[in-house]
Parts: C-alpha cells; sequence; structure tokens
C-alpha cells in the first residue's frame, strides 16, 4: 500500500533541496534557477517511529523495519501553470497523482537566491499555487460536467452521485475557494479522489525558514501558520539548509549538531510525521526474534483488510487477529507478560486496528 505526498511550491523555494535531504540522496538537482527540476523525482522514507525500536528490544528482534511514505519531488509551479506556463500541465498531472500536498513556502530573506516573483510574501506565494490549483481544476470540471449531467438523467444512481458532487466542488472553485471545503466528512475522502481534483487533497505547507529560526520560527512562517490554522490545514518549520547538512552527517554527530542550533530532532521528522498523520494513517507492527516491523493503514481500516496489507492471502483467509495494545505489549515486557496480565486479545473481522496495536494474524491457507 502506496502513499505519495507531492512537494510542490514556486521556483527556488527550496522544494528539491528539502527532497534530497528527506531521501539522503542528490539525486534532485537543486539549482538557483526555474525548472531545474524537468522529472519528479520520487523517494521512498523511512516514517520516524520510536516504538519499533523499543519493541524490537523487548522481543530480541534481529531486524528493525520501518514503514514508509513516498515522496515526489515536483517542478516549481508559476503564475499561468494552469494554463501551460513553465511546463504547468505537466507539472498539474503529476500532482494528481499524489495523495497529499507538501507546499513548500519560502519563508527567508537571501539576495544571493532569486525569488520568480522578486518579493518575499510567503502568503502571496500561496495563493498563487493554489489559485494554478483551483484554475485547473475548474477547467476540468466545466469540461467534464455537461457529459455527466446527460448520464445523470439517464438513471444511474452513481452518476447522479458524481454529478452532484462535481456541482457542490464547482460552487466554491468558481468563488475562488479549493474544492476541498466542499467536504462534508471525511468520509467523503474515496468521492472526492474519483473526481481527481488536485485542490481537493490535503495541504501540508512546509515553512522554510533561515538556520537562525530553525527551532522556532519567524515572521513568515507565523502568517503561515496564521493562514494554516484557518483552513484546517498544517504548518511545519524546518530549514532545508539545515536539513540537507543533517543527511549526510555520520549517525554519531547529529545530536550535537541538533542541539548546537537548537533542535531536538531534525525538522524532517515533523515534516514526515505531519504528511503521514495528513493522510490519516496509523501504524500497526508485528513483532518476534526475526523481525519487527512497522506496517501502514489508513485510520479505520478493519482487521482482515490490515493483514492485507502484508499478503492478500491473509485478507481471503482471514479467521482473527491476536491483539495486544502497544503499551501493554511494553508494560508486559513482551507478549508472554501480555498474555499473563490478560491484555492479549482474540479479534474477529470487525475489529478496527488502532494505531500501535502489536498484531499476529490467524488465516485459513
Amino acid at each position: 500500500m502506496g502513499f505519495k505526498c507531492g512537494i510542490v511550491g514556486l521556483p527556488n523555494v527550496g522544494k528539491s533541496t528539502l527532497f534530497n535531504a528527506l531521501t539522503q540522496t542528490a539525486a534532485a538537482q537543486a539549482a538557483n534557477y526555474p525548472f531545474c527540476t524537468i522529472e519528479p523525482n520520487v523517494g521512498d522514507v523511512a516514517v520516524p517511529d520510536p516504538r519499533l525500536e523499543t519493541l524490537a528490544a523487548i522481543a530480541g528482534s534481529k531486524e528493525i523495519i520501518p514503514t514508509r511514505l513516498t515522496f515526489v519531488d515536483i517542478a516549481g509551479l508559476v503564475r499561468g501553470a494552469s494554463k501551460g506556463e513553465g511546463l504547468g500541465n505537466q507539472f498539474l498531472a503529476n500532482i494528481r497523482e499524489c495523495d497529499a500536498i507538501a507546499h513548500v513556502v519560502r519563508c527567508f530573506e537571501d539576495g544571493d537566491v532569486t525569488h520568480v516573483e522578486n518579493r518575499i510574501d510567503p502568503i502571496g506565494d500561496i495563493d498563487i499555487i493554489e489559485t494554478e490549483l483551483m484554475l485547473a481544476d475548474l477547467e476540468s470540471l466545466e469540461k467534464r460536467v455537461v457529459a455527466q449531467e446527460k448520464r445523470a438523467k439517464g438513471g444511474d444512481k452513481e452518476a447522479k452521485e458524481l454529478f452532484d458532487l462535481m456541482n457542490r466542488c464547482l460552487v466554491p472553485l468558481r468563488e475562488g475557494r479549493p474544492a476541498r471545503v466542499a467536504m462534508n466528512s471525511p468520509e467523503e475522502r474515496k468521492a472526492f479522489e474519483a473526481l481527481g481534483l488536485i485542490s481537493s487533497k490535503p495541504v501540508l505547507y512546509v515553512c522554510n525558514v533561515e538556520e537562525e529560526s530553525a527551532d522556532k520560527g519567524n515572521r513568515y512562517s507565523e502568517l503561515v501558520k496564521q493562514r494554516a490554522a484557518e483552513e484546517g490545514a498544517v504548518a511545519v518549520v524546518v530549514s532545508a539548509k539545515i536539513e540537507s547538512e543533517i543527511a549526510v552527517m555520520p549517525a554519531a554527530d547529529q545530536a550535537d549538531f541538533l542541539e548546537a542550533v537548537g533542535l531536538t530532532e531534525p525538522g524532517l521528522n515533523r515534516v514526515i510525521r505531519a504528511g503521514y498523520d495528513l493522510l490519516h494513517l496509523v501504524t500497526y507492527f508485528t513483532v518476534g526474534p526475526k523481525e519487527a516491523r512497522a506496517w501502514t493503514i489508513e485510520k479505520g481500516t478493519r482487521a482482515p483488510a490490515a493483514a492485507g496489507v502484508i499478503h492478500t492471502d491473509f485478507e481471503k483467509g482471514f479467521i482473527r487477529s491476536e491483539t495486544i495494545a502497544y503499551d501493554d505489549y511494553v508494560s508486559n515486557r513482551g507478549e508472554a507478560g501480555a498474555r499473563e496480565a490478560g491484555k492479549f486479545r482474540l479479534e474477529g473481522k470487525d475489529y478496527v486496528v488502532a494505531d500501535g496495536d502489536v498484531l499476529h494474524f490467524r488465516f485459513a491457507n
């Protein structure tokens, strides 16, 4: 089960630098000119979760395998991208393939790094990107809604539901608001995804600040945080420059470096976790002497579907799941202790897997 978070923003805001740090590679060319990223770069990153090491230590696991999240570095969008400016159509198509958007916003001043609009205005930058995404969605919907209306009038129930959803999205888009404001509940997310609207995707704002502001942010990042709060979105402060230095640093030196710059952990850990939460993902674990492993599922997933993430046969032949909550596993020092304490449960097909559950699935071959 793969989940993609697309990194977007204007040119020269630090997207590729951030991507390089995320994936600890130099695969994405970071250069001081627009469109240095011509093809989307894709990288899988481990989701930081200290619980996994704790479980492995208790079980004596030989190997630790974290769950992963995919980030896609998408070339810088510019004003007019929805009309094809700056190779816009190609890049907008790349965003549509992602599950969520990490919007990198320039929150630093540096005369050596050119801003495509020749000013530092993070809210203005956000508006440019969001406007282009909304215009692309508006054009796409208006092309499709006429044909969909004909299907709806033909008596097809699903066609009627989709037609109604299209019209609900057209209202905010025509008012200059993103399609996601038309969503009434998280349960509608799948229906919205079927429309392929970019502005319906959840957004994480990544405030790229100068090194001195990496711990607490600055006046620019505060403006972005206010904007995020108004939208019900999330904003995370990082210094892409610092993160790129940490990414190539020996692990033994990282703690001292982080302390020196006033950080308790890399800012990228917060970005990855925020992206994970943004997609409504949770983690369950399988633990044994061979390996301790984290698995990604969407919040609300029932046990058979969770088993299917490991192997489709597990879901098809699902009988029940042996379940121990993370805290119970740790406090009782493993499976045997949890059994003795009465914290070992057998759950059936209707069980909704909770974040942190330690599971073993029973299934029929």
